[in-house]
């Protein structure tokens, strides 16, 4: 017999399994329609994740993500977790300055930020010990996977991307938070990560397929940007690209039930939003900064990093439901220039480069999303793969480092979390004098990575099939339920 409403056996939460469905595909002279089972099976899964969660504070707050990923690994004790009464080889050059949330200060480089954090609750206690994890690639792969990868070299370089790596936050969520209306899911810019040779590791939807993958806009928006793949061609009106589309949907409806039901009506549905994706232009115009003031553009700032977090309150206000910001840079890239991989130089870069564009950009972003409104539905997240060590000119991962450098520390860093319900004018965790390891409340990445797909009503523990079909959670961490108010 069929298990409705329940789950079936052998099925997972991606859904039945194709034994299933074969049997399933029998039951077409009892009057069951596939389209109505896999209807059924969403409204039963919809239903057990609400009934788990029913009442769970900040559960479903969020409609949408914008993650700041400021990949290379911000000094966290020059930025936001300084130390005045450390020793100088580890307090710095840098001196603290007040913030909104009494008794909490951060570097004094960050004076918007200062007045803004009463928007945002300020985590001091990110932490994971290494286990190949020490360089940029792999910590990246962790933090926006949920899982370790599989082979790191003795450097902490991976393999370049492929379809059996875990997928990347906003490819499950694309997935799991269909979109209902013409518009981009998922939405990477202004680069892909990138260390050394290893591009975008930890960026792509690996074993869901590459459907789920970010739209990449890999441009510079503070710079003339050109959206050809998201406008029709000339030489094809409107209606020629609609009986196009009417002859794929013919092709398809010839097939077979059950592979119809399997294939064709994903096929349809994939190429239909893609229709209309064209014809709506709502992308193109949520990239369209032109349509901002000379005002507002400025107060971002007129620069990459600026004017990529303006794009990304955009395309949130046109409906995306993640959008990811990467700190435009390689992430071991010159930190002259723009990385935050501070081993040659560390307080030069910050004190010129970094915290003036991080300061203004962020706390625009912050400000200019409360004005809308849309901060009580977006959960705004802005985090490096790991922190920076404590005591300058020491080598912990490897690598050398200058008398003022400070190398790689995933034992102690910080992380700035807003919104969809997330306290406002919060410090949670502390760490130690030295700002070397959590004092208190410690966040795992995997804590903070389940803690955004609760917010959007995604049950963290959801069993998934990888590339072998073999269950795994979706994240293995533990919701920080004390980050909402």
């Amino acid at each position: 017999m069929l298990n409705i409403p329940g789950r079936i056996a052998g099925q997972t939460c991606e859904g039945p399994t194709r034994r299933e469905l074969l049997r399933i595909g029998s039951l077409g002279l009892a009057g069951l329609h596939l389209p109505g089972f896999f209807l059924s099976q969403k409204a039963a899964q919809a239903a057990a994740v609400a009934e788990k969660f029913a009442g769970a504070k900040g559960f479903g707050n969020a409609k949408n993500v914008i993650m700041i990923f400021l990949q290379g690994g911000p000094s966290h004790i020059d930025i936001w977790d300084p130390k005045p009464n450390a020793p100088s080889n580890i307090r710095g050059e840098f001196k603290p300055i007040k913030t909104k949330i009494p008794g909490t200060w951060i570097g004094e480089h960050m004076p918007m930020m200062a007045d803004t954090m009463d928007k945002v609750t300020l985590i001091r206690s990110m932490s994971y010990t290494p286990n190949g994890l020490f360089n940029h690639t792999a910590a990246i792969y962790q933090m926006l996977t949920g899982y370790p990868p599989d082979k790191v070299s003795p450097s902490g370089q991976l393999e370049p991307p492929n379809a059996a790596d875990f997928p990347t936050a906003g490819s499950h969520i694309a997935k799991m938070k269909p979109m209902k209306e013409a518009m981009l899911p998922f939405v990477e810019l202004p680069r892909p990560l990138q260390e050394s040779g290893i591009i975008g590791k930890g960026g792509a939807a690996g074993f869901l397929g590459k459907a789920y993958d970010p739209y990449r806009m890999y441009q510079d928006p503070a710079q003339k940007v050109t959206l050809e793949d998201l406008s029709l061609r000339k030489e094809i009106p409107p209606e020629r690209l609609k009986d196009r589309f009417e002859l794929l949907k013919g092709i398809n409806g010839s097939m077979p039930e059950l592979e119809k039901a399997l294939n064709a009506s994903a096929v349809d549905e994939y190429y239909g939003k893609a229709y209309d994706l064209v014809l709506s232009g709502k992308a193109r115009d949520a990239m369209d900064l032109t349509k901002e003031s000379a005002k507002m553009r400025e107060r971002y700032g007129m620069h990459t990093f600026g004017q990529s977090t303006l794009m990304a309150r955009r395309l949130i206000e046109a409906g995306t439901k993640f959008v990811q910001v990467n700190w435009p840079s390689v992430a071991n890239g010159d930190p002259e220039k723009t990385a935050w991989d501070t081993h040659a130089a560390n307080f030069g870069p910050l004190k010129n480069l970094h915290c003036p564009k991080l300061d203004r950009s962020l706390s625009a972003l912050l400000q200019d999303m409360d004005d809308r409104g849309l901060l009580k539905e977006t959960l705004v997240v802005a985090v490096g793969e790991f922190g920076r060590s404590p005591r300058m000119g020491v080598s912990t991962s490897g690598n050398s480092n200058s008398p003022d450098g400070r190398d790689h520390w995933p034992y102690c860093y910080s992380a700035v979390v807003a919104g969809a319900g997330i306290g406002r004018g919060v410090q949670y965790g502390e760490s130690d004098a030295t700002a070397s390891s959590p004092k208190e409340k410690p966040v795992h990445p995997n804590d903070l990575l389940a803690t955004i797909y609760y917010a959007l009503g995604i049950d963290p523990e959801m069993e998934i099939r990888n590339h072998l079909n073999q269950p795994r959670e979706l994240v293995k961490g533990k919701v920080v339920t004390d980050l909402f108010a």
